[in-house]
């Protein structure tokens, strides 16, 4: 099995790759469900997607941030992202592996770079959420040491129940 390269994106084709994916991200979700559609469609509509698209380097840059990409050679397989919530703690945000590449650990790499980029930081815990459909994103956030836990943010009546918590602390 070949190991991904995770690298924080550092030339114009890697910030392009790392959209990309996004945007690929999104799509996936889309087809989840005719609800997870519903729910992107509600949370990230096109034009608000692709806004947040041409700001992803800026509002994910040190130190209330960071990107990370993963390479297998030269082919952009996965992403993932954090930035600074209000509170001070860190949220991992749009994790996300290519079909091509899902079964080859770069999911755990991602991850394991984005915790490690976290305590480089100095942030002392982590949030996150994914969507109940996305079993093996939970499996992989459990196995990993992050806990399950209640919404830490407002969380629409539409979007109960269909939505996971979870927390890391590092202190």
């Amino acid at each position: 099995m070949t190991k991904a390269r995770i690298i924080p994106p550092e030339t114009s084709q890697d910030i392009a790759a790392v959209q990309e994916l996004c945007w690929d991200y999104r799509d996936y979700l889309i087809g989840l469900s005719p609800f997870d559609a519903q729910l992107i469609e509600l949370f990230y509509p096109q034009d608000k997607y692709a806004a947040l698209m041409n700001r992803v380097a800026e509002e994910h840059a040190p130190p209330t941030g960071l990107i990370r990409l993963a390479k297998l050679g030269e082919a952009p397989v996965g992403c993932g992202m954090v930035h600074s919530l209000p509170d001070g703690s860190a949220e991992i945000k749009r994790v996300y592996v290519t079909e091509a590449a899902r079964g080859t650990g770069t999911g755990y790499a991602i991850m394991n770079a984005l915790i490690e980029g976290c305590r480089d930081l100095g942030f002392e815990r982590i949030l996150m959420d994914t969507s109940k459909p996305l079993e093996a994103a939970q499996r992989l956030y459990l196995s990993m040491g992050f806990k399950r836990r209640g919404p830490y943010q407002d969380v629409p009546p539409i979007a109960e129940g269909h939505m996971l918590y979870f927390e890391m602390d590092l202190s």
